[in-house]
């Protein structure tokens, strides 16, 4: 049977997962963890609660919005109004079901592996996310985006503290999200749109984040491309759709083949900057 051990403190919580190692595994929600045994994970030997750190719960908005790593899907979608980061609230707000909603964190939402199908990661790539993290050498951040091209799970010692986002002027974002059946599933594709507007209206920079179409959410800087020195609208909306379905490897699963996740890119994207354009 594991251990559980409530950590006191941030530097308690770094200190036992230090010490334990690869045997211990922090512990938010629990939504994730437990049903480890479904995808046949071993359970760890230990894991350090983090529930009683209240920095971890914080949302703080701002020029730089932070948001605590235990912060829920709901907490997220009711603090954020800003449409610069609307990705995210929009995210948070259709992820899952309400109970879910209601105890998934953002930090579970960001560290599970493996994960293809996480609503948050994506929309918090497009914005252009930091993560602040706590080791025994003390803390650091990096961008989110370097922090998953190693692997989703922090080493032993470490925890995901707070997530960092700017909102700069002339930023507008927008998430969409394809169930085959209804609210409460797993989408079998999402996309997340950040873009940076110059004073014409025209797209100065974009980014575009794809989720559970390929093993793991990432960035798609060709489809992005498509948009930049051009207005939003339906057309370029559809270019950068295609330009995503031709460079992604979309994955097989029970829900969806893989051909349908790329068929499905074009309009999807399109939907997104119609949305954008349309607000």
């Amino acid at each position: 049977m594991s251990q559980v051990t409530h950590a006191q403190s941030l530097a308690e919580a770094v200190e036992l997962l230090d010490r334990l190692g690869d045997e211990a595994a922090p512990l938010a929600a629990g939504t994730w963890i437990m049903r480890d045994w479904l995808r046949g994970e071993k359970r760890r030997q230990h894991y350090v609660a983090l529930d009683q750190l209240a920095e971890l719960h914080a949302i703080e908005a701002g020029e730089e919005t932070r948001i605590g790593a235990l912060a829920t899907h709901e907490e997220l979608a009711r603090a954020i109004d800003n449409p610069a980061l609307g990705a995210i609230a929009e995210a948070a707000r259709t992820s899952a079901f309400p109970a879910i909603r209601s105890t998934a964190t953002v930090g579970g939402n960001i560290c599970a592996e493996p994960f293809p199908e996480a609503d948050l990661v994506p929309a918090l790539l497009a914005c252009e996310a930091e993560a602040a993290i706590a080791e025994r050498a003390g803390k650091r951040r990096e961008p989110l985006a370097a922090m998953l091209e190693h692997g989703p799970r922090l080493p032993s010692g470490a925890v995901l503290e707070q997530v960092l986002v700017r909102a700069p002027a002339g930023r507008v974002s927008t998430f969409r999200r394809l169930t085959v059946r209804g609210g409460g599933e797993y989408a079998v594709a999402s996309v997340a749109l950040s873009v940076d507007l110059d004073e014409t209206g025209l797209v100065r920079a974009a980014r575009i984040a794809l989720g559970s179409v390929e093993e793991r959410p990432r960035l798609f800087p060709e489809a992005a491309a498509a948009l930049v020195s051009a207005p939003l609208d339906s057309s370029h909306g559809r270019a950068a759709g295609e330009a995503a379905a031709a460079s992604c490897e979309p994955r097989n699963g029970l829900d969806a083949p893989a051909w349908y996740r790329r068929a499905v890119l074009p309009a999807l994207v399109e939907d997104a900057v119609s949305a954008l354009a349309e607000a």
